[in-house]
């Protein structure tokens, strides 16, 4: 090779070696489109980590990031019930990781290994369509019984738990409300089945389709209801089960296998910090913060005047994986 030749592939080599690496993020996100392109957003312009990000309800997010076990295609799994995440820590596919804003977190809500952390809690809840109930002769649902009335056939829209965390929040629910009797409420689900208009891959869907008058009533999150008033569908008024409701807690981890894990650490420090969590709001998402630092906003539910079954989220994920197989043999298959 040539003096000059040798010369310009050095100053080449040197000048790729100086040049810096840019850190980058790449999220498998639970929540809503809105609220995931804002959050990496605002992380990219407050850290200047590149952030990209793809939305998957749970178990669709669950069941990819199994299968890429060898070759993990995420860094970070942000938004979605914790259960998921406990069947997932429960598979090695999370990363231990104490973040220094875990101690701002509310107690209870975080894993004691710190594989997981809680980011945001939602009430489970009934979005009705007040007008489409009316046409059946039915005022806004207010328990689980009423949600088996025959005026409802093909009225009740509700995800599939094999997907959508949303929904098997309302299968664990009726776990729950049985004493523990899985039998039971595979009993509820299949005598709720009839009603059902069909069975989403997202939770936050039912939502949409109570507000389109597609279905009577929505089995949601309360924050998906309030956050579809507010976008012009002023017919939709969120109730609670009077026998007792289950309750999300959004998670935030660390993926095993993750190209970036300083960047997926230094994420989930974001994400747990208070200027993270005051958010929400301002893309209509108004789940309770579980940074202590952040006061719940004044759109969100409020345990205190709800009921709640004693939703216990280890338990539930451990459980996670047989009884959705049971849900799809015994109730209906996962939609397409």
């Amino acid at each position: 090779m040539r003096p000059l030749a040798i010369a310009l592939v050095a100053v080449l080599l040197a000048a790729g070696c100086s040049t810096p690496r840019r850190d980058k993020v790449t999220v498998a996100c639970g929540a809503g489109e809105r609220w995931c392109a804002m959050m990496v957003k605002r992380f990219s312009d407050a850290t200047g980590v590149e952030a990209d990000f793809v939305r998957l309800s749970s178990g669709e997010a669950l069941e990819r990031i199994r299968s890429a076990r060898a070759r993990q295609e995420f860094d970070v799994w942000h938004g979605g019930p914790a259960d998921s995440y406990v069947a997932a820590k429960n598979q090695g596919l999370l990363e231990a990781y104490e973040s220094e804003k875990s101690g701002e977190i509310r107690e209870h809500w975080i894993d004691r290994e710190h594989t997981w952390s809680g980011i945001y809690a939602g009430v489970l809840a009934f979005c009705n369509n007040t007008e489409e109930l009316a046409e059946r002769g039915m005022k806004p649902i207010r328990s689980w019984r009423e949600l088996l009335d025959e005026r409802l056939r093909g009225g009740v829209a509700i995800a599939h738990p094999a997907t959508s965390g949303t929904a098997y929040t309302a299968l664990w629910t009726q776990v729950e409300l049985n004493g523990g009797d899985q039998d039971a409420a595979l009993s509820y689900m299949r005598g709720l089945h009839p009603n059902v208009l069909r069975y989403n891959s997202s939770g936050s869907a039912a939502a949409v389709q109570a507000a389109k008058e597609e279905a009577a009533v929505g089995v949601v999150f309360s924050h998906d209801c309030v956050a579809a008033q507010e976008q012009g569908y002023p017919n939709l008024e969120v109730t609670f089960p009077q026998e007792g409701t289950g309750y999300e807690l959004g998670g935030l981890a660390v993926l095993a296998g993750a190209h970036n894990p300083d960047s997926a650490r230094t994420y989930v420090d974001w994400a747990l910090s208070g200027a993270s969590q005051r958010l929400g709001p301002l893309v209509q998402f108004y789940a309770l913060p579980t940074n202590t630092e952040v006061p719940a906003h004044s759109k969100a539910a409020d345990p205190a005047t709800v009921k709640l079954v004693p939703y216990d989220v280890e338990v539930a994920g451990r459980a996670k994986q047989a009884l959705v197989g049971r849900f799809a043999a015994e109730v209906a298959e996962p939609p397409a």
